[in-house]
This record gives C-alpha cells, sequence and structure tokens, in this order.
C-alpha cells in the first residue's frame, strides 16, 4: 500500500447538503422548509413543553406542595461527637468543619443530646438543644 493509495471507506464521508441553490438541486426555493409557517421563519421552533395549542401537561396537572425559601440547612450533630476535641478548646463552625463534622454547604450545626461528653468544651454559635446544653455543662464546659 502506498500513500496514494489510501482513501475514506466506501459511504463515510458526505457531502454537505446546499440549501437554497436553485430547482435543480432538490432543495431551492423554499430550502426543504414547506410554504409559510412557524417553522419556515428564521429562528422558528416551538418552545419546550408546547403541544400544538393543545393544553400542555404541566398546566392539566394540579400544583401541590410549598417551597420555604428561607428554610435553614443545618448539619445535626450529637454531644458525644465533642469528645474529639481537646478540653478547653472552643467549637465553633470552623472547629467542625476543620475536625471533618461538617460537610458542604451548611448554614449552621445543632448539637443534640445523644451519648455523653466528658470534655470541658466552649460551645460557640451553633444551636444546641436542652438535653445537650446540660450534658455540656455538666460536664464543666459552656455555651455561648
Amino acid at each position: 500500500m502506498q500513500l496514494h493509495d489510501l482513501a475514506p471507506a466506501e459511504g463515510s464521508r458526505k457531502n454537505r447538503k446546499r440549501i437554497g441553490r436553485g430547482p435543480g438541486s432538490g432543495t431551492g426555493k423554499t430550502s426543504g422548509k414547506g410554504h409559510k409557517g412557524l417553522k419556515a421563519r428564521s429562528g422558528g421552533s416551538v418552545r419546550p413543553g408546547f403541544e400544538g395549542g393543545q393544553m400542555p401537561i404541566y398546566r392539566r396537572l394540579p400544583k401541590r406542595g410549598f417551597f420555604n425559601i428561607f428554610k435553614t440547612n443545618n448539619a445535626v450533630l450529637k454531644v458525644q461527637d465533642l469528645e474529639r476535641f481537646e478540653d478547653g478548646s472552643v467549637v465553633d463552625m470552623d472547629a467542625l468543619r476543620s475536625a471533618g463534622l461538617v460537610k458542604g454547604r451548611r448554614d449552621g450545626a445543632k448539637i443534640l443530646g445523644m451519648g455523653e461528653v466528658t470534655r470541658k468544651v466552649t460551645v460557640k454559635q451553633i444551636l444546641v438543644s436542652k438535653t445537650a446544653r446540660e450534658k455540656i455543662e455538666a460536664a464543666g464546659g459552656k455555651v455561648e
């Protein structure tokens, strides 16, 4: 085989369709778009969800529910998770992130009273449940 023998496989290459180049081309005059109408216009096409004038499905179906735009996305932690901090350390959102307890986009965190805590930690700017507050203060810690 020589360099001049190289050719693409039969049928793998097609000439592009030259639209609007006279009646002899087969796609002259209306350029394969038919006569008038929305699809014949420049930029003309129906929008997504259009059902030809029939009442579309998103308007036929009843709407249910409510989406709260003010909802906060808090990470939920247990009191026993505070055991991984040193005595006397300050626990805030930055400390929780660096310890790997809070991941992703969160508006805050809340500590619930599951488990036990023995470390004296200061909890700052974190929501704390009533039982969790009692357990942290019983261990000698503070909630601010």
